[in-house]
């Protein structure tokens, strides 16, 4: 048998050989960099064919004698560019023999290709040839390649628009694909385009192929959490098993199981955000197996994997003009004086984050405001200063929020935790009360969406498709950078900790902030937002605090177990309480009663909690407007309701229950909340029916039905609610029919009903809907709307295109 090509010292070892010298010899001189950057180009578009040559070769054992002269040249190749890095920078005349040699060895690799199309006609045949001796290796392959969709689930998306990445990507794919390290760190300042790099990578047709799905992403961030990061995995792979581990240990072993498991294929594992002195975490997934490899992003450099790191470059002149340019000006043509433009890319260093965010701060604005702003900034600057110089650039952008009230909005984000989705609506909760924005979110959604257009943040939309004119933040999110979040906590603690509006605490285990704990209580005057977010091993040791003015209380948390801090009761100016667990389990709340001392309560938010009991006295609140539970357990506190008094919060006038699995029906004193104005019920799989007393509901202007799977219909009595504007039915595809005296509703404006595959014929009722003006439906029921066109003047009829989306999941 002929010895492979490739292996040992053959074509492909000569090849990355002397790829290997024009990469070190380019990043050592500047003296050949015309030549060597052609000849890296060269070498880098006919690279694909060699790999295809290699994989084929390796199947069926071609003789070396096809490409022995070639060999030749590749090794005489590497020798000659090695010698070019030792000629002194006096000697002209050897720089110009080299540079013309480096010349003539990028002619013979053309000319190799180039020559009759030899090596094409080679490769094709060569496919045909694998393809008749094995087939159903190939058609196992390709099954495989087709079905791994829900294996890079976890994979996220590149953004739609990136610019000066291209060559980072192949050279960064060459060093996973052809170098033997099992860890390849990608290392930049924060804001280069580290994340989006990776994401290139894992998402390339090359690596996704070699890797068969077995790519695994996950967010590091500040603090790392080992258990979380198994736990994304796992639950990766078994999208209905959320695995429990005793400790950091057990989450370690059962990830190597799962690695055995995938054996023999390869595996990447991408350890997104791994910040300095958190380089234990890659140590702690290094486990020794054939074909696995960790793909780390960082912001620092780790000293031990210097042979394996890669340091993304910033964008080059040209690359940071095109990209602010696609920024600041509509369709990316530039339309202000060259001069001032240079000033601004040039301040920005070459850093992605900072020319967008820049770019849009300026986008629309007229040459006095450049100008002005120009003037405000650093002019240049070295690289070692780049982080603090970078914080002023995007706090520049902030500063350049012209609305005051846009600008609190944003350092309103700091109070939520790094890396999570942020829903609008708890947003919106707490700005309808802080700064007096519209009960509908509008205005939030305005805010938001500015703030989008700035890139100041990521504004997801879960459910795509008509505008929910009832609550335009429902089914919206926002994500953050990590470095704008830092921002936000940045500007909001510049001043002293006694006179700061917002009062944002990060607890550790039970470490709790040494201002804290050093007197037993404090006192914040000036305090009117405030944040405490604790992690898993948090014991709810709470040391007392007086807060008389906050206004918005938001807890973020991880426990099982959790209980709210004693000095909420002290609040008597709390107006809005958001509380969310992160955790993979639902938790218990403790030290619920307290809230029946909070007379100013107007809005509730709990997520992933287990409600207890609740006691008469917070049934009685005069103020609560709102409640909003989101996959919560409700069954203890709706038993309350079913036995409490007779009349429960008396001036409530919009719930949200969304993805509450126990919920089966709601209590009967619930419908007795005369001033309930929203009722929304969206993913609750198991509710069955609704009670006839729906219809005391007088005032209800909006009911929704999202997707709960199992509810067989509307009772008769939907027909009393005369002032309801607004009917969602979307996904109950166990409704097979409406009551006739829908017909009734003379009010009604809007009705969804997508994904009603079982409602086939709607009541002649509803031809008495005079004031009806939209329906939204699939295909089959738009027909049967169109029925009723003529009796109905105003009606419009849209049929919706659903698309699959799950950015209403929280991000675990």
């Amino acid at each position: 048998m002929a010895a492979s090509l490739f292996g040992g010292a053959g074509l492909g070892t000569a090849f990355d050989l002397l790829m290997a010298a024009v990469l070190d010899v380019t990043q050592k001189l500047s003296t050949y960099n015309s030549s060597l950057n052609r000849l890296k180009s060269t070498m880098l578009s006919i690279k694909p064919l060699f790999e295809d040559i290699e994989k084929l070769d390796r199947v069926l054992d071609r003789p070396q004698e096809e490409t022995s002269m070639f060999l030749d040249q590749l090794r005489k190749g590497e020798i000659m560019v090695r010698k070019c890095s030792t000629i002194k920078y006096w000697n002209i005349y050897k720089r110009y023999i080299c540079s013309k040699k480096l010349d003539e060895l990028e002619g013979s690799l053309l000319r190799f290709f180039q020559l009759d199309a030899q090596v094409h006609l080679v490769r094709d045949g060569k496919r045909i040839l694998v393809g008749l001796q094995d087939v159903n290796t190939k058609m196992e392959e390709v099954l495989t390649i087709l079905h791994h969709d829900e294996c890079t689930s976890c994979v996220p998306g590149v953004p739609e628009f990136v610019v000066g990445l291209e060559e980072p990507l192949r050279e960064l794919k060459l060093m996973l694909l052809r170098y033997d390290k099992p860890v390849l760190v990608l290392s930049a300042p924060g804001g280069c385009g580290k994340t989006t790099l990776a994401k290139m990578l894992c998402n390339d047709l090359e690596v996704q192929g070699t890797y068969m799905g077995n790519i695994f992403f996950v967010t590091v961030s500040q603090t790392p959490n080992l258990k979380r990061i198994v736990q994304n995995v796992v639950q990766s792979k078994n999208k209905h098993h959320i695995p429990d581990f005793q400790n950091e240990e057990d989450a370690i072993n059962q990830f190597e199981v799962l690695l055995r498991h995938l054996r023999p294929n390869p595996v990447l594992f991408v350890l997104d955000d791994v910040w300095p002195g958190s380089d234990f975490v890659i140590e702690k997934f290094r486990i020794s197996q054939p074909g696995y490899k960790i793909l780390v992003t960082s912001r620092s450099v780790f000293p031990r994997y210097d042979d394996s790191t890669y340091k993304l470059k910033l964008l080059n002149e040209e690359d940071a003009k095109t990209l602010f340019y696609h920024s600041a000006f509509k369709d990316g043509i530039c339309t202000a004086q060259n001069d001032l433009v240079d000033k601004v890319v040039a301040s920005c260093g070459g850093f992605p984050l900072a020319l967008k965010v820049v770019g849009q701060s300026l986008c629309g604005e007229p040459e006095p405001r450049w100008i002005h702003r120009i003037q405000t900034w650093s002019n240049g600057g070295s690289i070692f200063f780049v982080n603090s110089y970078l914080l002023g650039i995007l706090q520049s952008s902030i500063d350049a929020l012209d609305d005051p009230v846009l600008r609190e909005c944003y350092l309103d984000l700091g109070l939520f935790p790094e890396d999570q989705k942020i829903p609008a609506s708890a947003l919106m909760d707490m700005w309808v009360e802080l700064y007096n924005l519209d009960d509908d979110g509008l205005d939030t959604l305005v805010h938001l969406l500015e703030l989008s257009n700035r890139n100041l943040i990521n504004l997801l939309l879960a459910r795509k498709g008509e505008p929910d004119v009832t609550d335009y933040c429902k089914g919206h999110y926002v994500m953050q950078h990590d470095l704008l979040r830092e921002l936000c906590l940045h500007l909001s603690s510049s001043s002293h900790i006694e006179q700061r509006k917002r009062l944002i605490m990060e607890i550790k285990g039970n470490r709790l902030p040494k201002w804290w704990t050093e007197r037993n209580q404090q006192h914040f005057p000036a305090c009117c937002l405030l944040s405490i977010s604790t992690d898993e091993t948090f014991s709810s040791n709470w040391n007392d605090m007086q807060l008389p003015d906050v206004k918005a209380l938001v807890l973020n948390f991880e426990s099982q177990i959790y209980a709210l801090p004693p000095f909420i009761e002290s609040m008597c100016q709390l107006k809005v309480l958001v509380l969310t667990n992160y955790g993979f389990h639902q938790a218990e709340l403790k030290n619920f009663q307290l809230l029946d001392h909070l007379p100013n309560l107007k809005r509730i938010r709990l997520q992933h909690v287990s409600i207890p009991l609740i006691s008469t006295s917070m049934l009685q609140l005069q103020n609560l407007q709102k409640i909003s539970l989101v996959m919560c357990e409700t069954k203890k506190m709706f038993d309350t309701c079913r036995l409490g008094a007779p009349c429960i919060w008396p001036n409530l006038v919009e719930i949200n229950i969304d993805c509450c699995s126990d919920l089966v029906e709601l209590p009967v004193r619930f419908y007795g909340l005369i001033h309930l104005k929203k009722l929304s019920i969206t993913y609750c799989q198991e509710l069955i029916q609704l009670h006839e007393d729906l219809g005391k509901l007088i005032n209800l202007e909006v009911l929704r039905f999202y997707s709960c799977t199992k509810l067989s219909g509307l009772p008769r009595s939907v027909g009393c609610l005369q002032r309801l504007k607004f009917l969602d039915l979307s996904d109950c595809i166990a409704m097979a029919c409406l009551p006739e005296e829908i017909g009734e509703l003379q009010e009604l404006r809007t009705i969804h009903m997508e994904g009603c595959s079982e409602l086939a014929e709607l009541p002649h009722s509803v031809s008495s809907l005079v004031q009806l003006q939209y329906v939204i439906c699939n295909e089959e029921t738009a027909c049967s709307w169109r029925l009723y066109k003529r009796y109905l003047k105003r009606l419009e009829i849209k049929v919706a295109k659903r698309e699959a989306n799950l950015n209403w999941l929280p991000l675990l």
